[in-house]
This record gives C-alpha cells, structure tokens and sequence, in this order.
C-alpha cells in the first residue's frame, strides 16, 4: 500500500512539504491515526497564533488521547505479530492443537486492544487441566500471551507493572484517581487490585531465587565498611473472625462475623554505613503477624551472607531494641553469619536513653534531668565501660522503686542495663565506624507498614496484605525495576510452530 502524507495549507516554516510512505495494507490503521493527529497539530498551531489566550491544559488532554490511539494502534500491530497461525505448537516440550482463532482483548497502558488470535489446547496424551477432576478440560493457551509474559487475562507485563507500584504506594481507589489525573492506565479500582495483587502472588512464588540474584547482583559501593542487622515490630489492623454469640443469632446476623484488631508486624533492614557509620542503601523487609518470620530472618541472613561473599572485610551490627523475642530471633538466624566474621549486638542507644531519661526525672528536677542524660549519652558514645558506671550512679540513689503511676521507671532502668550489660559497648563500636542506633528499621516499621497499613477503617488479612508488604519493601528499597524484570520474566516462554 501506498500512503500518500498530510500537508498543510499554511506551512509554520518555508515551503508545504508532502510525504509519501510505502507500508503494508496491516499499517493502514496506524498511519490514519499518525495523519489524524498531525491534523490536530496542525489546528492547534492556527488556534494558538491567533488566539490571545489558550486554554492548553484541554491541548495537553486532546493531545495524551491521540498518541494513545497511536500508541494502541501500535500495540494490535505487535500483538498480532506474535501470534501463531499454525495447526501446532509446541510448548515447553509438548504439542498443542489449534481448536480456533478467536478475538481477545490486551489491556495496556494506553486502554484495552482487541486481537484475533489462535487458540491452542494439548494434543491426546499430553493433555493439561487446570484441576485434577476427570470431566475438567484441558488448558487452552494463546502463544501472545506465552511468548509476551501476559499477566493473568490479558493484562501486557509493563502495565500489570505500572499498576502493582501504584497499588503498592495506595488503595486501589487512589491507584485508579492517579492513573485517570495522568491519563493513562485507564482501568478501574477492582482491575488495580486485582493485577497488582496477581503480579505480588507472583513474585512471592519465586521470592527465593529472585532476592537471591537481587543480592548476588548489587554492588557494594567502594565508601561501604560495614552494614547493620535490624528487627523490630509494629502493629497493624488485622481482620479476625469474630466468635458467635451463645444462642441463636439475632434476625440479620453476618454468617461469618469479623472483627477489626490490631497485631505485631515485623520489619528488617540490612543498611550499608562508611567508615563514619553514616547509613547509605537500606534493603527492607517484612511481614504480617501471622506472616513466615523464619523466612524473613534466613532472608536477611541469606543477605548478608551474600555480601560477605563479595566483600569479606566488611563489619556485621546487630541493632535491636530490648525486646527478648527479637533478639532470640536475631542470634539464631545469624548463627550462620557468626561463622564467616563476627557479630557486634548493641542495643538501640536511643531506647537505652529513653530509659535513662524515665529513671532521670524520678531522681532530678525536670530541668536537670535533660542536662544528666546528655552527660550520660557523651560518656556511653567515648568512654568504654560508661554503662557499669552509669547502673552504680542511678543505683547509688536508693529509689529503684520509686513509683510513677504504676511505673517504676528506676528499676526498669536497672534491669534494663543488667540484662544488656553485653550489647552497650558503644563507645568501642563507634570508634569501629559502626552505628548505634536501629533508625532504619523505625524508619521502615513507619514506611513499611504505618503509612500504607495503618490507614483509618482498614483492616488486612493473609494472603493479600504479604503480597503489599512484599511488592512496597521493593519500592522502598530501590529495587522495583530489576525485581519486576525478574518476576515479570517467568511468565514468557517459547512457542514453537510444531
């Protein structure tokens, strides 16, 4: 086919120019909507010189809706491009029969396109199903859809993408209002759930051998020393079912009632520092309360292992709060880390503060009380053994039970000390370029979980919210990009004619 070009009749600069295009008749779709749009130029050109004022956020609207018929057009092209119009396929080893071609729609960014394509199902004795019964039929399977990675029915790999990183950031109601303000993705708040959550389940069946070629592939900055363990929890609204009263229930009762509480998420961190301990790359992590925490911690030790493997030189801390179960978790999980090089444990300077503060006030005026934590907190960060000494002075005051409310804040400050007289050596682990305190992992519990979480009526549930916590611990920890690559890449297979 020959295609003969749009030419103006006012040219903006020198002579009209004509231009004409030799493309098959299957491109005539294309070039139509390339010549309606240089239309449209064309007369906004004319309507802006003449007009005083132009309102060119409507031109910016006209403007995203023709390259998107553009962009669709080019879509059909390519998707029928990777079809196969053949009797037989093989895939991954076995044959398949054509029972069909039939029209499918794609979804992209642009909106949804409508193929015709072929329909394959297994040939006799290679016969696949989707369930074990006897009557279930055999899976039938488009070679677009293999050969692209498509994502569930339809839904082409960079949009199923793009959706998951707006749902991951917000509901799927604000995901939808974000897409319709930018003009693209124009799906509705059910799709966005629905595709990111398939893209999550994805990536949480081949979490494994994904985060293992994120980490063997990152390299380590040259500033790096040393990096840092966290683990810490927060709380979030889970949905639980709610008992039955005793008795029949009343007319209208739900069948199966649920109730909003709130339980203990976990999140980790391994945070990269310099030779100051300043943080640099934070890899984050986490999960629900009923979530697999055995995973989350052989995955952070799996972690570090990793870049122990490519840089051995470099430092472990262990950064926790007080809580026992953490650090229960923390020393059985990197047992095989303590086997490559040792691990420093020291307690978050911060809460160790935060105790001492309580304990100040019971035994200083207010005013006071701020001066003798500072002066505690410059001998813990320089003089090694700070600790002992601060116990005896606060012991020296004869108040351990001293009570605030129901409180006693000088003895907790005591037994706080005695029981991790072992994990406040900061001043010698500051002179090593190591941290001191677990703002990482606070960081992450509010990221991670408060700010997409902890929103006002919401209430989560397993399967779904791990698959959020999972793909929004991607974003956060700057590896989005390379683990949809990844991910998304499981999808595509070969498809042969047969």
């Amino acid at each position: 086919m020959q295609t003969r070009g749009y030419h103006t009749n006012r040219p903006t600069e020198g002579p009209a120019m004509q231009i004409v295009l030799d493309v098959a008749d299957e491109f005539k779709p294309l070039v139509d909507e390339l010549t309606l749009l240089l239309r449209v130029v064309t007369a906004k050109v004319e309507e802006i010189r003449s007009a005083p004022t132009t309102d060119y956020a409507a031109v910016e609207r006209e403007l995203a809706a023709r390259t998107a018929a553009i962009e669709a057009q080019s879509h059909g092209l390519l998707l029928r491009a990777a079809d196969l119009d053949t009797p037989r396929i093989r895939v991954g080893g076995k044959v398949h029969r054509r029972v069909g071609r039939y029209p499918a729609t794609y979804f992209t960014s642009a909106g949804p396109v409508v193929v015709e394509r072929s329909i394959f199902v297994p040939t006799a004795g290679e016969t696949e199903t989707e369930t074990a019964g006897e009557n279930s039929e055999p899976r039938a399977v488009d070679p677009v859809s293999l050969r692209l990675g498509v994502v569930g029915r339809g839904w082409l790999p960079h949009t199923a993408r793009a959706m998951a990183f707006l749902l991951q950031q917000g509901t799927a109601r604000e995901a939808a209002t974000t897409a319709s303000e930018l003009g693209r993705l124009p799906y509705s708040a059910a799709s966005f759930d629905h595709v990111a959550h398939a893209v999550g389940a994805l990536f949480q069946e081949h979490s494994a051998t994904i985060e293992q070629a994120l980490i063997e592939a990152y390299e380590i900055p040259a500033s790096v020393t040393g990096v840092s363990v966290s683990l810490d929890r927060v709380c979030m609204p889970v949905e639980e079912p709610r008992p039955r009263p005793v008795g029949r229930p009343r007319k209208g009762a739900p069948k199966k009632p649920v109730q909003r509480v709130f339980r203990q998420a976990y999140c980790a961190t391994v945070t990269l520092h310099d030779a100051q301990g300043d943080a640099g790359h934070t890899i984050r992590y986490g999960c629900m309360p009923e979530g697999d925490v055995t995973g989350l911690c052989d995955g952070v030790c799996d972690d570090v292992l990793a870049l122990l493997k490519q840089r051995p030189t470099l430092t472990v801390t262990a950064l926790c709060d007080g809580a026992h179960e953490l650090w229960g978790l923390i020393d059985e999980h990197l047992a095989a880390v303590r086997k490559v090089t040792p691990v420093q444990e020291l307690i978050d300077l911060w809460h160790l503060l935060e105790k001492l503060g309580a304990a100040a006030r019971i035994h200083h005026p207010a005013t006071e009380a701020s001066a003798v934590v500072s002066r505690w907190r410059a001998a813990l960060l320089n003089v090694r053994g700070a600790s002992a000494k601060i116990a005896a002075e606060i012991a020296a005051w004869k108040q351990e039970w001293a009570k605030v409310g129901e409180e006693t804040p000088v003895h907790d400050a005591l037994t706080f000390l005695e029981h991790h007289r072992g994990r406040l050596d900061y001043a010698r682990v500051r002179r090593a370029g190591c941290p001191v305190g677990s703002g990482a992992v606070e960081a992450t519990c509010k990221s991670l979980i408060a700010v997409r979480m902890k929103r006002a009526g919401a209430r989560w549930k397993q399967p779904s919210t791990d698959r959020v916590i999972q793909l929004r611990a991607l974003a956060l920890s700057d590896r989005w990009g390379d683990a949809m690559g990844l991910t998304l890449g499981h999808l595509r297979q070969q498809v042969r004619a047969a």
